[in-house]
Parts: C-alpha cells; sequence; structure tokens
C-alpha cells in the first residue's frame, strides 16, 4: 500500500493536494492518511464496478 500511496502522490493531483494539506506533519502519519483514502478509492472501485479516474474526488 505505501507503494501505492507514493505513485498515488505522483500522479493524482487530489492526492497531492491531500498530501499537501497536512504538510508540517509527521510524514508518515500523512503517508498512512493518504494511503487510508487511497484504500477507500480501491473499496469504492471494487463496489461500484467503475474503473479508477486520476484526479476525480471521492
Amino acid at each position: 500500500m505505501v507503494e501505492a500511496t507514493w505513485q498515488a502522490l505522483r500522479f493524482d493531483p487530489v492526492m497531492q493536494a491531500y498530501y499537501r494539506s497536512h504538510q508540517g506533519k509527521d510524514v508518515k502519519r500523512i503517508l498512512i492518511k493518504v494511503a487510508r483514502k487511497l484504500l477507500s478509492r480501491i473499496h469504492a472501485v471494487i463496489r461500484t464496478e467503475t474503473p479508477y479516474q486520476i484526479g476525480v474526488i471521492s
């Protein structure tokens, strides 16, 4: 999940904004927050059977 989180931060502007909104805090804790958000998106993709869209707010 951590590696997927780094990739999401590289390519997804919404995830980047979420990461930046928490800057100034512990980096590891921020990564966990982003990973949890990514996991929620993965769950939504599986549940709704729709493809993942980069930059879409969920």
